[in-house]
């Protein structure tokens, strides 16, 4: 098994010690723990693929396992805040991201039974890093709100609406150039 594959294992491991971590309140500073598990999952993401493209490694596996675990990590981040009751991260945001990446990731299953490789986007790419730069600051917040201080919700709310808003155009994009690979018959 090559670096890149190894690291996206590392990620699909971390996902749980992550939730783990967010969830449980009596391990001290538990959400600082769950932030540097999840910033370094967030850091293997971009390490693996870089690694696969540069030493000409990227293998069948890779191409299916690590968006899954990018999309893994994301869905069990906003899941957490949701069960949380981050007031400016509604149920509905949840729902429509959770409801993109299925889809893709269903249309980059179909690709690959045509041996059809999807390349991320430059609009996927955006809402990764829109996905990624708001769940840190989320846990952020999170944690500040430990130590009295608060990061404005208007703020956060607006930014969750632009992380939502990249995820919708992205996806509508995703659809649109690959509405061929779909049969309906």
């Amino acid at each position: 098994m090559n670096l890149p594959n190894k690291l996206t294992l590392l990620r699909i491991i971390l996902i749980p010690i992550f939730v783990v971590l967010f969830e449980v309140s009596f391990i001290p500073y538990n959400m600082i723990w769950a932030l540097l598990v999840f910033v370094i999952a967030a850091v293997t993401d971009q390490l693996d693929g870089h690694l696969a493209r540069k030493n000409n490694q990227v293998t069948s596996f890779g191409k299916l396992a690590d968006p899954l675990a990018d999309k893994l990590l994301t869905i069990s981040a906003l899941i957490c805040f949701v069960e949380k009751g981050v007031p400016y991260l509604p149920g509905w945001a949840v729902i429509i991201i959770i409801a993109r990446e299925l889809i893709v990731t269903g249309i980059r299953m179909i690709a690959l039974t045509d041996n059809t490789v999807i390349a991320a986007s430059m609009g996927g790419k955006s809402k990764t890093v829109a996905q990624i730069g708001v769940i840190v600051l989320v846990m952020v917040d999170l944690i500040l709100q430990d130590f009295g201080i608060v990061i404005p919700c208007a703020v956060m709310t607006v930014l969750v609406a632009v992380m939502v808003l990249l995820t919708l155009i992205s996806g509508f994009d995703y659809l649109k150039k690959n509405w061929g690979l779909l049969s309906f018959k």
